[in-house]
């Protein structure tokens, strides 16, 4: 199992609403809404790295109210 964190910038006032969106997306394990330069993170997992960039990251990009995505990738050293 792949995971890795979603750090995400929302429109001014959409932290909520993307929040919302994106807790419903295959692959999601988690979402807080937190303060500081990132409105959202959000924990994702997936079998491999493809299907962590293509079936997640890929589709919580699309959400509407996100202005900016970092995936970190965790690893276990």
């Amino acid at each position: 199992m792949v995971q890795a964190y979603i750090l995400v910038q929302t429109e001014v006032g959409m932290a909520h609403e993307v929040s919302g969106a994106v807790s419903k997306i295959d692959g999601v394990v988690r979402v807080d809404t937190v303060t500081g330069p990132y409105d959202v993170v959000i924990l994702t997992e997936a079998a491999t790295v493809d299907l962590l960039g293509a079936a997640v990251v890929s589709r919580v990009q699309r959400v509407s109210g996100i202005t900016r995505t970092l995936t970190c990738s965790i690893l276990h050293l």
